[in-house]
């Protein structure tokens, strides 16, 4: 397969990626200039974080007045999976220079490495592949999210569109998918009951943080139980 093929291929992969990147980035636009970010500052997160989730999460923390510290380990723990999607794609792109691995690495999300995944099911590992697949996805999302934050100012309060909700409504979504078996509704429940318990008793931000800490060793420690009793 020429580069003009796999180059087709990448477009091919990132379309319904685009399709999805499109509003949820504009919303991320929108909320971001409610949260008192300028129009610079929030393409900027888009073009040099590009993490949707940790995006909507970091505005979401500075909306209601977070320090630093907590708004850096939250988006941190959030953004762990991006480790272990990395080291799966390791197989296939090995034998590709260290320094195209680091950019193709700071390029992926959720979907663009389900995408990838599944084109190599059937195709051979290509950069040309990688780059369209990867930078097309990214174009999309910084444009909406410069979308979004240039009409925010002009749309008012975002809560009256349902805007508000986008970051519960994605995080739902992702937990759901989530839930395949009694472990993960065991943990999925622990860790609810613990970030509200923990709001209750204790003001601040810190109450999702130590609840999925303590949730995931939970979880860990009664893995073997479960799995006996399944």
């Amino acid at each position: 397969m020429g580069w003009q093929e796999e180059i087709k291929q990448g477009l091919k992969s990132a379309s319904p990626i685009v399709l999805g990147y499109l509003p949820l980035g504009f919303v991320y636009g929108v909320l971001a200039r409610e949260a008192g970010l300028d129009l610079l500052t929030t393409v900027l997160m888009s073009v040099l974080v590009y993490a949707g989730s940790a995006q909507f999460i970091a505005v979401s923390l500075l909306a209601s007045g977070a320090a630093a510290l907590s708004i850096i380990f939250t988006t941190f723990l959030v953004n762990l999976r991006h480790l272990l999607m990395s080291a799966s794609l390791v197989p296939y792109l090995r034998r590709y220079h260290p320094s195209f691995l680091a950019l193709l690495s700071a390029e992926i999300t959720d979907e663009t490495f389900a995408m990838a995944m599944a084109h190599y099911a059937d195709h051979e590992p290509s950069l040309f592949y990688h780059f369209t697949l990867h930078l097309t996805s990214h174009f999309s999302w910084v444009l909406a999210s410069f979308l979004g934050g240039l009409t925010g100012n002009l749309l008012g309060d975002p809560s009256r569109l349902g805007f508000n909700f986008a970051l519960p409504a994605m995080f739902i979504i992702l937990l759901i998918l989530q839930l395949k078996n009694r472990k993960t509704l065991l943990v999925a429940g622990i860790a609810g009951a613990l970030s509200v318990g923990i709001a209750l008793l204790w003001p601040g931000n810190w109450n999702i943080i130590l609840a999925a800490c303590l949730a995931a060793t939970i979880g860990v420690a009664v893995e073997p139980w479960i799995d006996r009793s399944c």
